[in-house]
Protein backbone atom coordinates (compact mmCIF):
# COMPACT_ATOMS: atom_id res chain seq x y z
CA UNK A 1 0.00 0.00 0.00
CA UNK A 2 1.53 3.71 -1.05
CA UNK A 3 1.14 6.40 1.14
CA UNK A 4 -1.33 7.71 -1.35
CA UNK A 5 -3.94 4.37 -0.93
CA UNK A 6 -2.90 4.59 2.82
CA UNK A 7 -4.77 7.84 2.74
CA UNK A 8 -7.71 6.75 0.81
CA UNK A 9 -8.20 3.84 3.33
CA UNK A 10 -8.53 6.62 5.54
CA UNK A 11 -5.32 5.33 7.56
CA UNK A 12 -2.35 7.36 8.32
CA UNK A 13 0.59 4.71 8.05
CA UNK A 14 0.95 1.35 7.04
CA UNK A 15 3.45 -1.05 8.86
CA UNK A 16 4.48 -4.30 7.11
CA UNK A 17 6.21 -6.55 9.48
CA UNK A 18 8.58 -8.94 8.26
CA UNK A 19 9.11 -11.63 11.23
CA UNK A 20 8.49 -15.47 11.23
CA UNK A 21 6.34 -17.10 14.49
CA UNK A 22 10.05 -19.09 15.03
CA UNK A 23 12.29 -16.74 15.69
CA UNK A 24 14.00 -15.45 18.50
CA UNK A 25 14.74 -11.58 17.76
CA UNK A 26 10.89 -11.30 16.36
CA UNK A 27 9.86 -13.04 19.83
CA UNK A 28 12.09 -10.57 21.76
CA UNK A 29 10.37 -7.76 19.46
CA UNK A 30 6.74 -8.75 21.01
CA UNK A 31 6.71 -5.63 23.53
CA UNK A 32 7.72 -3.09 21.29
CA UNK A 33 5.25 -3.89 18.38
CA UNK A 34 2.31 -4.70 21.18
CA UNK A 35 3.06 -0.88 22.54
CA UNK A 36 3.10 0.39 18.96
CA UNK A 37 0.07 -0.78 17.73
CA UNK A 38 -1.43 0.83 20.70
CA UNK A 39 -0.07 3.99 19.49
CA UNK A 40 -1.11 3.53 16.10
CA UNK A 41 -4.78 2.78 17.16
CA UNK A 42 -7.30 2.91 14.52
CA UNK A 43 -4.79 5.57 12.36
CA UNK A 44 -2.80 2.46 10.71
CA UNK A 45 -2.85 -0.93 9.41
CA UNK A 46 -0.36 -3.51 9.96
CA UNK A 47 0.57 -6.50 7.80
CA UNK A 48 2.88 -9.25 8.56
CA UNK A 49 4.71 -11.06 6.00
CA UNK A 50 5.82 -14.83 6.80
CA UNK A 51 9.57 -14.73 5.98
CA UNK A 52 10.18 -18.40 6.41
CA UNK A 53 13.09 -18.63 8.78
CA UNK A 54 13.80 -22.72 8.07
CA UNK A 55 12.56 -23.62 4.70
CA UNK A 56 12.00 -27.00 3.55
CA UNK A 57 14.66 -27.90 1.73
CA UNK A 58 17.54 -27.12 4.09
CA UNK A 59 20.07 -29.62 4.97
CA UNK A 60 19.76 -31.61 8.09
CA UNK A 61 21.67 -31.86 10.88
CA UNK A 62 24.37 -34.17 10.94
CA UNK A 63 23.50 -34.28 15.01
CA UNK A 64 20.30 -32.91 15.64
CA UNK A 65 21.15 -33.26 19.62
CA UNK A 66 24.23 -30.91 18.99
CA UNK A 67 22.20 -28.73 16.92
CA UNK A 68 19.84 -28.36 19.32
CA UNK A 69 22.27 -27.84 22.38
CA UNK A 70 24.01 -24.87 20.35
CA UNK A 71 20.61 -23.39 18.95
CA UNK A 72 19.56 -23.51 22.61
CA UNK A 73 22.47 -21.58 24.01
CA UNK A 74 21.93 -19.36 20.99
CA UNK A 75 18.29 -17.99 21.80
CA UNK A 76 19.03 -17.89 25.35
CA UNK A 77 21.88 -15.63 24.47
CA UNK A 78 18.81 -13.30 21.70
CA UNK A 79 16.51 -13.56 25.24
CA UNK A 80 19.36 -12.38 27.32
CA UNK A 81 19.70 -9.20 25.56
CA UNK A 82 15.58 -8.51 25.08
CA UNK A 83 14.62 -9.86 28.24
CA UNK A 84 12.13 -12.23 26.39
CA UNK A 85 11.33 -15.50 28.18
CA UNK A 86 12.81 -18.68 26.95
CA UNK A 87 12.57 -22.63 27.54
CA UNK A 88 15.23 -24.38 29.66
CA UNK A 89 16.12 -26.51 26.89
CA UNK A 90 15.55 -26.97 23.19
CA UNK A 91 13.65 -30.00 21.91
CA UNK A 92 15.60 -29.69 18.68
CA UNK A 93 15.96 -27.05 15.76
CA UNK A 94 12.66 -26.34 13.99
CA UNK A 95 12.11 -28.65 11.13
CA UNK A 96 10.81 -26.13 9.04
CA UNK A 97 8.99 -22.82 9.77
CA UNK A 98 5.91 -23.71 6.98
CA UNK A 99 2.98 -25.43 9.59
CA UNK A 100 3.54 -22.53 11.78
CA UNK A 101 3.65 -19.54 8.95
CA UNK A 102 0.35 -21.37 7.23
CA UNK A 103 -1.20 -21.23 10.37
CA UNK A 104 -0.58 -18.07 11.23
CA UNK A 105 -2.08 -16.94 7.76
CA UNK A 106 -5.08 -19.23 8.56
CA UNK A 107 -6.06 -17.65 11.55
CA UNK A 108 -6.02 -13.75 10.20
CA UNK A 109 -9.45 -15.53 8.51
CA UNK A 110 -10.90 -15.84 11.87
CA UNK A 111 -9.82 -12.12 13.09
CA UNK A 112 -7.32 -9.96 14.25
CA UNK A 113 -7.74 -10.57 18.04
CA UNK A 114 -7.72 -15.32 17.04
CA UNK A 115 -4.98 -14.05 14.95
CA UNK A 116 -2.64 -12.63 17.68
CA UNK A 117 -3.71 -15.05 19.72
CA UNK A 118 -2.37 -17.78 17.26
CA UNK A 119 0.71 -16.16 16.96
CA UNK A 120 1.51 -15.88 20.12
CA UNK A 121 0.97 -19.24 20.91
CA UNK A 122 2.90 -20.67 17.96
CA UNK A 123 5.76 -18.47 19.02
CA UNK A 124 5.31 -19.70 22.28
CA UNK A 125 5.66 -23.44 21.64
CA UNK A 126 9.73 -22.89 20.85
CA UNK A 127 10.51 -20.10 22.80
CA UNK A 128 8.19 -21.54 26.52
CA UNK A 129 8.09 -25.03 25.69
CA UNK A 130 11.21 -25.87 23.85
CA UNK A 131 9.46 -27.90 21.41
CA UNK A 132 8.66 -25.85 18.26
CA UNK A 133 5.53 -26.49 16.11
CA UNK A 134 7.03 -27.53 13.03
CA UNK A 135 4.68 -30.30 11.91
CA UNK A 136 0.78 -30.60 11.87
CA UNK A 137 -0.02 -32.57 14.75
CA UNK A 138 2.51 -30.11 16.66
CA UNK A 139 0.81 -26.94 15.42
CA UNK A 140 -2.97 -28.52 16.56
CA UNK A 141 -1.54 -29.52 20.28
CA UNK A 142 -0.17 -26.48 20.22
CA UNK A 143 -3.45 -24.25 19.55
CA UNK A 144 -5.51 -26.25 22.24
CA UNK A 145 -7.60 -24.06 24.17
CA UNK A 146 -7.05 -20.71 22.19
CA UNK A 147 -10.04 -18.34 22.93
CA UNK A 148 -12.34 -18.05 20.33
CA UNK A 149 -10.39 -20.08 17.81
CA UNK A 150 -11.51 -22.65 15.44
CA UNK A 151 -9.32 -24.93 14.95
CA UNK A 152 -10.83 -27.44 12.68
CA UNK A 153 -11.37 -24.49 9.92
CA UNK A 154 -7.95 -23.21 11.27
CA UNK A 155 -6.87 -26.93 9.67
CA UNK A 156 -9.00 -26.63 6.53
CA UNK A 157 -8.24 -22.79 5.43
CA UNK A 158 -3.72 -23.60 6.49
CA UNK A 159 -4.06 -26.80 4.00
CA UNK A 160 -5.57 -24.11 1.44
CA UNK A 161 -4.03 -23.63 -1.80
CA UNK A 162 -5.22 -19.57 -1.20
CA UNK A 163 -3.22 -19.60 1.74
CA UNK A 164 -0.72 -21.43 0.63
CA UNK A 165 -0.03 -19.05 -2.49
CA UNK A 166 -0.16 -16.05 0.18
CA UNK A 167 2.57 -17.32 2.24
CA UNK A 168 4.63 -18.25 -0.80
CA UNK A 169 4.46 -14.63 -2.25
CA UNK A 170 5.63 -13.74 1.80
CA UNK A 171 8.42 -15.71 1.36
CA UNK A 172 9.35 -14.26 -2.30
CA UNK A 173 8.87 -10.20 -0.62
CA UNK A 174 10.99 -11.14 2.01
CA UNK A 175 13.67 -11.73 0.07
CA UNK A 176 13.47 -8.92 -2.27
CA UNK A 177 14.64 -6.33 0.28
CA UNK A 178 14.86 -2.96 -0.18
CA UNK A 179 17.95 -1.26 -0.89
CA UNK A 180 17.96 0.74 2.59
CA UNK A 181 19.30 -2.63 4.34
CA UNK A 182 22.07 -4.18 1.85
CA UNK A 183 25.36 -4.41 3.61
CA UNK A 184 23.74 -2.01 6.76
CA UNK A 185 26.13 -2.32 9.40
CA UNK A 186 23.96 -1.25 12.59
CA UNK A 187 23.93 -1.05 16.23
CA UNK A 188 24.66 -4.11 18.52
CA UNK A 189 23.23 -7.00 19.14
CA UNK A 190 21.06 -7.04 16.29
CA UNK A 191 22.11 -4.82 13.25
CA UNK A 192 19.61 -5.76 10.96
CA UNK A 193 21.40 -5.64 7.78
CA UNK A 194 19.79 -8.24 4.56
CA UNK A 195 20.84 -11.73 5.29
CA UNK A 196 22.91 -13.49 2.46
CA UNK A 197 21.22 -16.64 1.67
CA UNK A 198 22.06 -19.70 -0.49
CA UNK A 199 22.07 -19.41 -4.46
CA UNK A 200 22.68 -15.38 -3.79
CA UNK A 201 19.13 -14.60 -2.46
CA UNK A 202 18.80 -11.92 0.34
CA UNK A 203 16.28 -11.48 2.89
CA UNK A 204 15.44 -9.18 5.46
CA UNK A 205 16.55 -9.55 9.25
CA UNK A 206 13.92 -10.77 11.18
CA UNK A 207 12.19 -8.98 12.63
CA UNK A 208 12.21 -5.60 10.40
CA UNK A 209 9.25 -2.90 10.01
CA UNK A 210 8.69 -1.21 7.03
CA UNK A 211 6.41 2.22 7.45
CA UNK A 212 4.40 3.77 4.76
CA UNK A 213 2.97 7.61 5.17
CA UNK A 214 2.01 11.18 4.12
CA UNK A 215 6.51 11.47 5.01
CA UNK A 216 7.77 8.50 2.79
CA UNK A 217 8.75 5.08 4.01
CA UNK A 218 11.21 4.48 6.70
CA UNK A 219 12.74 0.41 7.49
CA UNK A 220 13.59 0.00 10.89
CA UNK A 221 15.83 -3.70 10.36
CA UNK A 222 16.58 -5.67 13.60
CA UNK A 223 15.66 -5.51 17.10
CA UNK A 224 15.16 -2.21 18.52
CA UNK A 225 13.80 -0.43 21.36
CA UNK A 226 10.38 1.55 21.46
CA UNK A 227 11.29 4.84 21.18
CA UNK A 228 12.77 3.67 17.52
CA UNK A 229 10.13 2.67 16.22
CA UNK A 230 7.92 6.35 17.30
CA UNK A 231 10.63 8.18 15.98
CA UNK A 232 10.08 6.42 12.43
CA UNK A 233 6.71 7.06 12.81
CA UNK A 234 6.82 11.00 13.52
CA UNK A 235 9.09 10.97 10.28
CA UNK A 236 6.59 9.29 7.57
CA UNK A 237 3.67 10.96 9.40
CA UNK A 238 4.54 13.94 11.50
CA UNK A 239 2.70 13.78 14.68
CA UNK A 240 0.56 14.16 16.72
CA UNK A 241 1.32 10.84 18.18
CA UNK A 242 0.62 9.77 21.89
CA UNK A 243 2.01 7.80 24.05
CA UNK A 244 -0.71 5.25 24.88
CA UNK A 245 -1.83 4.96 28.28
CA UNK A 246 -0.72 2.69 30.60
CA UNK A 247 -2.88 0.00 31.64
CA UNK A 248 -3.54 -2.05 34.95
CA UNK A 249 -2.30 -5.62 34.55
CA UNK A 250 -5.35 -7.25 34.81
CA UNK A 251 -6.34 -5.24 31.61
CA UNK A 252 -3.48 -6.25 29.79
CA UNK A 253 -3.74 -9.52 30.25
CA UNK A 254 -7.55 -9.19 29.22
CA UNK A 255 -6.77 -7.21 26.16
CA UNK A 256 -3.49 -9.69 25.22
CA UNK A 257 -4.14 -13.29 26.88
CA UNK A 258 -0.54 -13.56 27.85
CA UNK A 259 2.24 -11.25 29.51
CA UNK A 260 6.24 -11.41 29.91
CA UNK A 261 8.10 -9.53 33.04
CA UNK A 262 8.89 -7.06 29.49
CA UNK A 263 5.59 -6.52 28.19
CA UNK A 264 4.33 -5.93 31.90
CA UNK A 265 6.99 -3.09 32.66
CA UNK A 266 5.96 -1.57 28.96
CA UNK A 267 2.65 -2.07 28.40
CA UNK A 268 1.00 -1.42 32.22
CA UNK A 269 1.64 1.02 35.16
CA UNK A 270 3.81 0.17 37.80
CA UNK A 271 1.87 -2.36 40.14
CA UNK A 272 1.80 -6.39 40.41
CA UNK A 273 1.42 -8.67 38.17
CA UNK A 274 -2.47 -9.69 37.01
CA UNK A 275 -4.15 -11.12 39.70
CA UNK A 276 -5.99 -13.49 37.65
CA UNK A 277 -3.10 -14.88 35.95
CA UNK A 278 -1.74 -18.18 35.75
CA UNK A 279 2.57 -18.24 36.25
CA UNK A 280 4.57 -20.40 34.10
CA UNK A 281 8.21 -20.06 35.24
CA UNK A 282 10.78 -20.52 32.52
CA UNK A 283 14.67 -20.13 31.96
CA UNK A 284 14.22 -16.38 31.28
CA UNK A 285 11.68 -15.68 33.47
CA UNK A 286 8.18 -15.83 34.11
CA UNK A 287 4.91 -15.63 31.92
CA UNK A 288 1.63 -14.98 32.75
CA UNK A 289 -1.52 -16.60 31.03
CA UNK A 290 -5.18 -15.26 31.20
CA UNK A 291 -7.21 -18.20 32.70
CA UNK A 292 -9.02 -18.83 29.57
CA UNK A 293 -5.76 -19.27 27.83
CA UNK A 294 -3.83 -21.22 30.27
CA UNK A 295 -6.83 -23.80 30.32
CA UNK A 296 -5.81 -26.02 27.35
CA UNK A 297 -1.81 -24.18 27.05
CA UNK A 298 0.55 -26.99 26.06
CA UNK A 299 2.37 -25.46 29.67
CA UNK A 300 0.38 -26.83 31.90
CA UNK A 301 -0.70 -30.39 30.16
CA UNK A 302 1.84 -32.85 30.01
CA UNK A 303 3.08 -34.57 26.32
CA UNK A 304 3.51 -33.91 23.35
CA UNK A 305 2.77 -34.54 20.01
CA UNK A 306 4.77 -37.23 17.73
CA UNK A 307 3.28 -37.03 14.75
CA UNK A 308 5.57 -35.76 12.03
CA UNK A 309 3.17 -35.24 8.91
CA UNK A 310 2.96 -31.15 8.24
CA UNK A 311 0.77 -28.75 7.17
CA UNK A 312 0.81 -29.20 2.86
CA UNK A 313 3.37 -27.09 1.42
CA UNK A 314 2.47 -26.29 -1.74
Amino acid sequence: MTAEAAAEAGTDVEVVEYTDPLCPWAWGSEPAFRWLRAVLGGRGTWRRVYAILFDTGDDPAPDPAAEAAWYGRYIAEVCGHTGAPHAERLDRVALTSWPASLAARAAETQGAEVAERVLRRLRESEFVLGAPADTAARVQACLRGVHGLDVQRLRADAESAAVAASVHADRAEARDPLPEVLGLDGPPPHPGGAKELDGGQRRYALPTLLLRGPGGCRVVPGWRPPQVYAEALRQVCPGPWEVPQRLSADRALEIHRSLSVRELSLLTADGPPPSRALRVETAGGPLWLHPEEAAGHPALLSGRPGDETPFGVH
